[in-house]
């Protein structure tokens, strides 16, 4: 007999029902979605209400509660590289005109944690969405200065084709990461979505290790690769040296220090 489902799994899979395009699920769907009783959705969803982290909406479905997005804002790892990183994004915002990403990678996806918009440009990316690291200009540059364990595991999860542009062969995306790991700057062409123009570099250490990707992203027509690939990559580099990586584990432990890994401003 299968082991009965934790409390926390079941919470999850109530708030994973939720979505970009259904913000707002009835209670109904939101069983449906999670194969969870009625009945045991209906106690969660009123609980996770009372506690903030879903909200009711006027027509009687439910979304996500503001406490989510308050403790979202105090992820370590998020919440120091975009501290740092606002600066320079907004800089090279002002130079380019375009939008530009800061991204992260988790697992076999990137996460954006900072987006500085261009108004005039209609981009599907948002802050908090994932997308698949092998198709996007931030998920190549970082994958490019990745363990080779970390491009395998990403290869082996499917490169499934976004467009027709997407690359799907394997030694094709090899060579494409040889590439960026010689120039330094990632470009995705029309690969993640139609009409998408990017160019992105790797935010790194100074051990060496890649913690993040700066990139930006236009309309094709409306953006030149080769401008914007210079600039954000000067600016990724400038990036890279206010971070410090952390000490590891271990040394944590024989120092006494207890803290999370994180992000932390250079004040030298």
């Amino acid at each position: 007999m299968a082991p009965a489902m934790s409390i926390a799994r079941r919470v999850a899979q109530v708030l994973d029902c939720f979505g970009p395009s259904d913000p707002e699920l009835g209670i109904r769907e939101i069983a449906r979605r999670s194969s969870l009783p009625p009945s045991t959705t209906h106690r969660l969803v009123a609980e996770l209400v009372e506690l903030g982290y879903l909200e009711r909406s006027a027509n009687g479905s439910v979304m996500l509660g503001l406490a989510l997005f308050e403790l979202g804002q105090l992820v370590p790892r998020q919440r120091n590289l975009r501290d740092i990183a606002l600066p320079f994004m907004e800089d090279l915002q002002q130079a380019t005109r375009q939008t530009v990403h800061l991204a992260v990678r988790d697992g076999n996806e990137v996460v954006y944690v900072e987006i500085l918009g261009n108004r005039g440009t209609d981009l599907p990316s948002r802050v908090g969405g994932r997308m698949p690291a092998y198709c996007t200009g931030v998920g190549k540059a970082i994958l490019a200065f990745s363990d080779p364990e970390v491009v395998t595991a990403s290869m082996n999860a499917g490169l499934v084709p976004r467009t027709e542009h997407t690359i799907t062969d394997s030694d094709r995306l090899l060579a494409n990461l040889a590439e960026v790991r010689s120039t330094g700057i990632a470009f995705d062409k029309e690969e993640s979505g139609p009409g998408i123009l990017c160019a992105a570099s790797p935010i790194r250490a100074r051990n060496g290790d890649v913690v993040g990707a700066l990139s930006v992203t236009g309309r094709s027509g409306m953006v030149s690769l080769d401008h914007v690939g210079i600039a954000v990559q000067a600016v990724a580099s400038a990036l890279s040296r206010r971070v410090v990586y952390p000490p590891s584990r271990d040394q944590r432990l024989s120092s006494g220090l207890r803290s999370t890994p994180r992000a932390l401003s250079d004040s030298s």
